[in-house]
């Protein structure tokens, strides 16, 4: 016997429903309204999704990516400049005058050549006057060391009396004192020997303080007119070296530069009458960022570009002033130099300032003066994700990487600006 189940199931509740027309358009304004809701909705997860991965795109064809990379990182600064001469002194007038030129810019000249002379009557005259109050004062110089001889022989003529006197008072002493011990002189005439003696002692201890004194006086009188003299003499030769100085004479072999005065005019003094060029050592002049400028030193290597040779230089000079952000620099040749270089004329060169090997680094570009060159965008696939790093040494188209990259990785380099500081965008056409 089967027995009666004990669940109920809904058959028995269901009833059919007549759909009236009214019932099936309302129907169909409901269907239709629900319908677009879903597909915005559906649209909207699509961007959010889009958006979570790097929605804004950006064409590949208007940034610029480079490979992080290992290798040797070399920091040097190129530049132009133009050729100038290591040596090319300015010849200026000693003092005021007529000019007179022998030469004429471009002409070679030798060492002591003269290339101009100056007619100064003033200056000629000065030592005309000079030289007759030297000639005075060495005659009176010369009197008085003659002077000094003569009183030092007349001291010495006074001393020589004065001992031959005490000579000759103590032989009389000893002459009488003998004739008394025989009874023949008497006692006073001894005593009268023994006061003519010390007289003559007296006499001959102040002939020669005299004669001493005498040496002392007569010397500083002529030492001192000796001094003056000798003064004046300084005088007269500086005087006789400008005199020889208005002859204007080459310094070194070489070449007339500019010249700066018309022939036959009157310059003043201490007036630039021209200037000569050592045509044998030639330096290159260059202008250097201040950024790089700290890191220049004198006798860093260096390498000048002529033509298609290349010849090794060296730093010789930094100057220390910045001008409009730039220091000027120095290149000298280290061992021979271009043939035939000229003033001004323009070269390239080349300075390392230092060598990092085996380095990750990865190319230079703006990427490195945006916010510090702390965050780089990482491209992978079509996505560029913002990155932080850190940086290193920096040269003209390397930057070392420090952290933040690995080998092989590739970053955007140039045309990061236009992401807007985004986490992540789309790279399309990559």
């Amino acid at each position: 016997m089967t027995r009666p189940s004990r669940i109920r199931d809904t058959s028995g509740q269901d009833s059919t429903v007549a759909t009236t027309p009214s019932l099936r358009r309302g129907l169909r304004r409901w269907a239709l309204p629900a319908g677009g809701a879903l597909l915005v909705l559906a649209g909207l997860g699509w961007v959010v999704a889009g958006w979570s991965g790097g929605g804004r795109s950006y064409d590949a064809a208007r940034i610029r990516i480079a490979a992080v990379e290992r290798g040797d990182l070399i920091r040097d600064i190129s530049a132009d400049g133009r050729v100038i001469a290591a040596n090319s002194p300015t010849l200026y007038a000693i003092a005021a005058g007529t000019v007179t030129l022998k030469v004429v810019a471009g002409d070679a000249v030798k060492r002591g050549q003269v290339l101009a002379e100056i007619d100064s009557p003033e200056l000629r005259s000065k030592l005309v006057q000079e030289e007759s109050t030297l000639a005075s004062l060495q005659a009176e110089a010369d009197r008085s060391t003659l002077d000094a001889r003569i009183a030092r022989a007349e001291a010495r003529k006074l001393l020589d009396q004065a001992e031959i006197e005490r000579t000759a008072a103590e032989r009389d002493l000893q002459r009488y004192s003998r004739g008394h011990a025989g009874g023949a002189v008497a006692q006073v005439d001894v005593a009268r020997a023994e006061d003519a003696l010390k007289k003559a002692e007296i006499g001959l201890a102040s002939a020669r303080e005299d004669y001493a004194l005498q040496g002392q006086g007569a010397g500083l009188d002529t030492r001192n007119r000796q001094l003056l003299a000798a003064r004046q003499r300084s005088v007269v030769e500086e005087l006789q070296r400008q005199v020889d100085a208005l002859q204007l004479r080459a310094p070194f072999d070489g070449q007339v530069g500019q010249v700066q005065v018309a022939q036959r005019s009157n310059v003043a003094a201490n007036a630039a009458i021209l200037s000569v060029v050592d045509l044998s050592v030639f330096e290159l002049e260059i202008k250097v960022p201040e950024s790089f400028a700290r890191d220049l030193g004198i006798g860093m290597p260096a390498q000048i570009r002529s033509g298609a040779e290349t010849y090794p230089a060296e730093v010789s000079a930094v100057s220390p002033e910045v001008v409009n952000g730039e220091v000027a620099a120095r290149i000298r040749f280290s061992d021979t130099q271009p043939p035939g270089l000229r003033q001004n004329q323009r070269l390239s060169a080349r300075i390392v300032l230092d060598t990092r090997e085996d380095v990750l680094m990865v190319a230079r570009g703006p990427f490195l003066e945006q916010e510090g060159g702390a965050y780089a965008y990482v491209v992978a696939d079509d996505r560029a994700e913002r990155r932080p790093i850190r940086t290193g040494a920096v040269s003209l188209n390397a930057v070392e990487i420090l952290e933040g990259l690995q080998e092989g990785e590739r970053i955007v380099v140039s045309g990061s600006d236009q992401f807007d500081n985004a986490d992540r965008v789309r790279i399309s056409g990559e």
